[in-house]
């Protein structure tokens, strides 16, 4: 099947193939319905049902529809066309819900950022994607957004708003929202087949990298998660994961409109307030990374009835160890738990065990490979498809896979002819259609769920006047799944030790979940004779000091 790129109804490069989208269509995995089209009937037949809660914040569906109505019409007014993007840096606020809403009625492109990012950050990806506006919060956890944006806006002539929310400012939500409501005749007819999101990832470059996402492909995931978690209206999820990430937005934006259920939001992640929001709402699905599982454990060790109203947790975005999911799966018996494997290009290239007979393939594996999604794993070196039960390197093809990166560099040599995408990841297939990852390929870093580039760190501390040279690498963390370790090579009577190399990023305006949180001095590196760092060693290094 031939694949090429193609510009989408409102001027975006996707990758595509028309034998591939047909066949998608005709088996039914891409549909001809957007979320709109879903909020729209949805909102009529249950106004009243609640879609969200955050804290003391409620939002129905009547009202989620009509403030997103009332968005979609400020946006038009402002001249807003079908592609442009919006971005929005927002904690897990029911707002951004209406926002992304909003912009899939009018057509428009959702650029979600992490509130943990700073200028550095925030300035590339807004000037990337071609942002039109941005929302943001006054402060928020002791951080000026207002003044930081502010500050970076002179530089940024797309950005033409920036809307406050939850604070004063210039323009507010409430100026946004508080006119009438976009009417049909307003609307465009928006091409299930056009981009709706823009979202950054780091990969080993360190340059965060735009991944795209249509209606259909994103569509597709969620309405395969609906069908694989088993999700009703009956259903209460807590989502603790942000919403400007993949996972956060697919649980917050989609699902409860896809499935019906309610989907409760945590804006500041606190493990014995998250134990509460689940027995307060009597929440029966939930997941993340491995510290929002591993530290709501910690919480209800002695009292593992507090969570006895979980039916399911996937757990992923970071390595997830068996013993974890054992110890999860022995407290809580009645729920499933399961290590699960995506990413942002992939939403959820595996799925999760549906009962308790195959419970041990939750802390065994990484989930089931579901067709429509197909996998191959492959010698790194041949390319040739290996069988069952050997290590490779996982390509991947899907429904649900993205359409392309937005810098067209990005895609060379990352796909196949046959559309195939290669995750970057190494693993197996056992037991016949399960999946086990044994390791990355792509030197990445990932703390507590974000993807930490270790040579954008790198290229910034070899600025500093004490460092001769740096590598690093992952250290596992108890606490976060990994921590970056800096191996560092002090130039001739110089030293330096940790907090000068924190103030030193921070001044540079990188987000701190980004420092490194170990560090040794050393006099040289292990290199391989063309002189190239040895990062498999520092790795082992790490890992032993962490064991230690």
């Amino acid at each position: 099947m031939s694949w090429t790129f193609k510009t989408d109804p409102s001027g975006w490069q996707t990758r595509w193939s028309d034998s591939q989208a047909a066949r998608w269509l005709a088996e039914g995995h891409w549909t001809g319905e957007t979320l709109a089209d879903v909020a729209r009937s949805n909102a009529a037949t249950d106004p009243d049902g609640t879609l969200l809660i955050e804290g003391e914040h409620r939002l129905t569906r009547a009202e989620a529809w009509q403030q997103s109505l009332r968005l979609a019409a400020w946006f038009l007014a402002r001249g807003l066309k079908p592609g442009d993007v919006i971005s929005f840096q927002l904690p897990n606020w029911v707002e951004t819900a209406v926002i992304a809403l909003a912009a899939r009625i009018c057509g428009l492109v959702i650029n979600p950022i992490p509130p943990i990012y700073r200028e550095a950050e925030l300035a590339y990806i807004l000037a990337d994607c071609g942002a039109k506006l941005i929302f943001v919060p006054g402060t928020f956890r002791k951080h000026d957004h207002r003044a930081m944006i502010a500050g970076l806006k002179p530089d940024l002539p797309a950005l033409a708003e920036v809307i406050v929310v939850r604070d004063s400012g210039e323009l507010v939500w409430e100026d946004v929202i508080g006119g009438a409501a976009a009417t049909d005749a307003e609307l465009p007819e928006i091409d299930p087949g056009s981009v709706i999101i823009a979202m950054y990832t780091s990969g080993t470059t360190g340059r965060p990298k735009c991944v795209l996402h249509t209606h259909h492909t994103y569509g597709h995931r969620v309405n395969a998660m609906a069908a694989a978690y088993g999700m009703t209206p009956a259903d209460v999820t807590f989502m603790p994961s942000p919403v400007t990430h993949i996972t956060g937005a697919i649980w917050a934006f989609d699902m409860p409109w896809i499935a019906g259920n309610v989907s409760v939001l945590m804006d500041v992640w606190s493990p014995e307030e998250g134990i509460a929001c689940i027995e307060q709402h009597g929440c029966t699905v939930s997941g993340g990374a491995t510290p929002f599982l591993q530290q709501m454990l910690d919480v209800v060790e002695t009292r593992p009835e507090r969570l006895r109203s979980l039916r399911l947790f996937f757990c992923g975005g970071t390595t997830v160890s068996p013993e974890l999911i054992k110890r999860a799966a022995a407290m809580v018996p009645q729920a499933l738990f399961y290590r699960a494997y995506g990413s942002t290009e992939c939403l959820t290239a595996t799925l999760g065990h549906t009962s308790q007979a195959d419970a041990h393939f939750g802390a065994e594996t990484d989930g089931r490979i579901v067709y429509p999604v197909e996998m191959r794993i492959v010698d790194g070196a041949s390319g040739a498809e290996l069988p069952e039960d050997a290590e490779g390197e996982i390509y991947l093809l899907s429904p649900g896979l993205f359409v392309g990166y937005l810098d067209p560099a990005d895609n060379e040599g990352n796909f196949e002819p046959d559309g195939f995408f290669k995750m970057g990841d190494l693993g197996k297939r056992v037991h016949g259609s399960y999946l086990v990852i044994t390791g990355r390929s792509k030197d990445i870093i990932i703390r507590s769920g974000e993807n930490i580039s270790p040579k954008e760190v790198e290229d910034a501390l070899y600025l500093h006047p004490a460092v001769a040279e740096v590598a690093i690498v992952a250290m596992p963390s108890s606490k976060t799944g990994e921590i970056g370790c800096a191996f560092i090579i002090p130039r001739a009577g110089q030293t330096i030790d940790l907090p000068e190399i924190k103030y030193f990023l921070d001044e540079a305006g990188m987000a701190r979940q980004k420092f490194p949180e170990h560090l040794v001095l050393v006099d040289d590196l292990p290199r391989v004779p063309s002189g190239k760092v040895r990062k498999d060693v520092l790795r082992a290094q790490a890992k032993e000091i962490a064991a230690g």
